[in-house]
């Protein structure tokens, strides 16, 4: 009876060695997102459906967020393992200790635009004149928007402004309360898509040379320094996902809506795709892979963080204290 019972408890040890988890040693890995899971969003669930991730070690848990902000202060603390986040939003908290700092950089053209109804024919920043910009006080765009107004010739009275939050700014546009809002050309963009099936036109910052990083990956220095090889291979995955997702931007939908019905409609998901995967070429690196940011980049944007995102010069440091390319692919 124990030779069969020792027989027994061999076997079972056995089975679990051979077993793929046992052997793999896979890492938990969370990665907390900066909003509510949409189609910017899509590329980390296409690598996890693929098995990117598995691939590469990674038992990845996608979390939605509630805002960079809360997303940077979780990665700091440590309850999160990565971050998807807004960049510049890091880089503020980084300068005032946050133990935080940006792996990867996927979106490197500015998403930030002015945009409206198609059929409201506003295609430049000179036929924002004599209309309504619906704004949100002190959220990243309205903090960059008077360095657009100061790129294209435009005043303040050559237009007026409402204010609110970001349904808001939505809803004015969509009641014929405001002509214009700013939003991503990713997000809002797609939200007013989907609320009215009616066309929507981005006129982008970057377009007029105001461009600054927007979404990372972002990790606390502590675990970076203590696990480099778990940052390396879960950066291998999310560029790997980043470059499928950019080839075949249906399957990343496909992907993100069977995980999440109720993130999206595929039609206008599928734009938002296509929009996010425009963002992820620099403008002084446009044949890097995904996720390499160009120091030129990262530098405009620490200098206007500081001119006009309340960045303070005198602790604002160098780019480089802020992001590394060293742990990626």
């Amino acid at each position: 009876m124990k030779i069969k019972r020792l027989t027994c408890v061999i076997a079972a040890v056995a089975a679990l060695v051979a077993s793929p988890a046992f052997a793999q040693g896979k890492d938990k890995v969370v990665l907390l997102l900066n909003w509510y899971v949409y189609s910017e969003h899509a590329p980390f669930f296409l690598g996890k459906a693929r098995g990117y991730f598995d691939q590469e070690g990674i038992d990845l848990d996608i979390q939605e967020g509630r805002g960079s902000g809360v997303t940077v202060q979780a990665v700091a603390a440590g309850t999160a393992t990565f971050g998807y986040a807004d960049v510049a939003t890091m880089i503020k908290a980084a300068s005032k200790g946050a133990p935080v700092t940006a792996v990867g950089v996927a979106l490197q053209t500015s998403p930030m635009s002015v945009m409206s109804f198609a059929d409201r024919n506003i295609r430049k920043p000179d036929d924002i004149k004599g209309k309504t910009v619906a704004v949100t006080p002190g959220d990243s765009m309205s903090q960059i928007w008077p360095l657009f107004l100061k790129k294209t010739g435009l005043k303040d009275s050559d237009f007026k402004t409402v204010s609110g939050d970001a349904q808001t700014k939505l809803n004015a546009v969509m009641n014929n309360q405001a002509d214009l809002l700013l939003g991503y050309v990713m997000d809002q963009a797609i939200k007013l898509q989907d609320a009215t099936h009616k066309d929507v036109y981005p006129i982008r910052f970057a377009d007029y040379g105001v461009n600054m990083v927007s979404s990372g990956i972002i990790v606390q220095k502590d675990y970076l320094k203590a696990h480099p090889d778990v940052v390396k291979r879960f950066l291998r995955a999310a560029t790997r996902s980043l470059e499928e997702s950019a080839k075949n931007p249906e399957a990343a939908i496909d992907a993100m809506l069977k995980a999440n019905p109720k993130s999206g409609v595929k039609e206008t998901a599928l734009v938002g795709m296509k929009n996010t995967a425009a963002l992820y070429k620099g403008p002084d690196n446009p044949n890097d892979r995904p996720l390499r940011v160009g120091a030129k980049n990262m530098d405009e944007t620490l200098a206007l963080l500081v001119e006009y995102g309340g960045l303070d010069k005198a602790s604002a440091g160098k780019a480089t204290d802020y992001y590394t390319n060293d742990y990626l692919p």
